[in-house]
């Protein structure tokens, strides 16, 4: 597929989206995003940003390059991956109020905070759009609502209404609780190195501490003043300095580049799905490997939200992930999502010894050796299930084995390199014959999970460490 056109004048919206710039208040969008209660309970409750940050940032940029970017069709595939996604997304927050992802109201605020960023950061930068070209923006934005379902009436009806509609909303609905806090003040300094960061990585503690410092200070100086008059949060002048700096500074640098340095060219690669993370072997080498390699899985692969526990909401996080790379029709997700709700009750039912409806690292690691070493059998009841499920949905044309192509689909993705992926490929594929069998793939968990020492294909089941 070749690289989309870059933005132009004729396509405002696609314009100031593409620009790199825009990264500069995105921050500030995921703060009044996270606001409204019902994003953060969503947010607390099945999102992975605090265990994987980066995937959960690629996959949103992934979206919007979709939504924004691609053809008509491409975006109603990615309308209906959403769709699919959030009509899973719903419960009770702990103050007792209901949440709904599809609900109209919340999914128009958060289109809604991205179209006040765009706006904002052309305010920030000292070069307002005028009032014609916010209305041309609005329309083209309006235009994306509408393909996502969105009724008119819970939107602003013109671009002259979304200022005060925002300020409102500020004001009487957002909430500045623990969501908020962590995305403003804890987060990057608690994020794992980025990848592509390579033999720059041992820095990254040092990096993030000042990254943090400086995002957060320049997030709260961009915030509506109705957010600073609401939850008592100045915005003092050395705040104000650096956003003034920042974005004026970056206004007159990007203004000056070539497009091609200007804008963000979304591209085939930029939609190939994130990878799940690799598992490493264990660093010290014991009699029994067991015990380090599943508190790696625990830690790496089963907590998805990054809380320290495991529930139904981590196991649908994984399948979500898994659709979100496979692109399967509902009915085989729903096959997929039953098959790990199986193994979640079934992990709950001899592992949640404290009887909190969740599973610790202990507990599981704890509960595993036990249940494994007492019944050989144990996997069979929850956990292959679950892999033959996934199995299944990574067959993508019924073959009854896994090529090598929907093997790199399934495991793979821009942050993984190829050799690691082919070195994974041909230790699991045992009999040699270009392709992984269920059988195959099956042994292969059923290894990482039993195997004493680590010299079984599975042990390094994605990849080498």
């Amino acid at each position: 597929m070749t690289p989309h056109p870059l933005p132009t004048r004729d396509g405002l919206l696609r314009q100031t989206l593409g620009e790199w710039r825009i990264g500069l208040v995105a921050w500030r969008l995921l703060v009044l995003q996270t606001a409204h209660p019902a994003v953060a309970a969503g947010t607390a409750r099945y999102s992975t940003y605090r265990a994987h940050p980066w995937r959960r940032i690629e996959h949103t940029m992934d979206s919007g390059s979709r939504l924004f970017f691609a053809s008509p069709e491409e975006r109603r595939r990615e309308v209906a991956r959403l769709e699919r996604a959030h009509r899973r997304i719903r419960g009770t927050d702990d103050a007792g109020r209901p949440y709904d992802a599809e609900d109209p109201a919340v999914r128009a605020w958060v289109m809604l905070t991205l179209y006040e960023a765009m706006t904002a950061m052309r305010e920030l930068s000292g070069d307002p759009l005028a009032p014609a070209e916010l209305d041309a923006l609005y329309a083209e934005f309006t235009e994306v609502c509408t393909d996502l379902g969105i009724p008119g009436e819970v939107l602003p009806a013109t671009a002259a209404d979304v200022p005060a509609h925002i300020d409102r909303t500020v004001r009487e609905v957002l909430e500045y609780g623990d969501q908020v806090r962590y995305l403003l003040h804890d987060m990057l300094r608690e994020a794992p190195a980025p990848r592509r960061m390579g033999r720059l990585a041992p820095a990254w503690p040092l990096l993030r501490t000042v990254a943090a410092s400086v995002l957060t200070t320049l997030t709260v100086a961009d915030l509506p003043p109705a957010w600073h008059e609401r939850f008592a949060v100045p915005r003092t002048r050395t705040a104000a300095a650096l956003s003034w700096t920042v974005h004026r500074g970056m206004r007159q640098v990007m203004t000056r580049l070539p497009d091609r340095l200007r804008y963000r060219t979304p591209s085939a690669s930029d939609r190939q799905r994130p990878a799940p993370r690799r598992l490493p072997r264990p660093r010290t080498a014991t009699p029994d490997s067991r015990p380090a390699r599943l508190e790696a899985f625990f830690r790496q692969v089963l907590d998805q939200t990054g809380d320290g526990r495991v529930d139904s909401a981590d196991l649908q996080a994984m399948v979500h992930n898994v659709c979100w790379q496979l692109e399967l029709p509902v009915a085989h997700e729903d096959r997929l999502y039953a098959a790990f709700e199986t193994w979640w009750q079934h992990l709950r039912a001899s592992m949640d010894a404290d009887g909190d409806g969740a599973v610790d690292c202990a507990e599981f690691v704890s509960a595993m050796l036990k249940e494994i070493d007492r019944d050989p059998a144990y996997l069979d009841q929850g956990l292959k299930p679950a892999v033959r499920a996934l199995f299944g949905a990574a067959d993508t044309d019924g073959s009854g084995h896994l090529c090598a192509d929907e093997y790199r689909i399934l495991f793979g993705g821009p942050r993984v390199h190829p050799a690691e992926l082919n070195d994974a490929f041909r230790r699991l594929d045992v009999d040699g014959d270009g392709r992984i069998s269920e059988a195959e793939f099956v042994a292969a968990f059923t290894d990482f999970f039993t195997a004493r020492a680590d010299t079984p294909a599975g042990t390094a089941l994605l990849g080498r460490p």
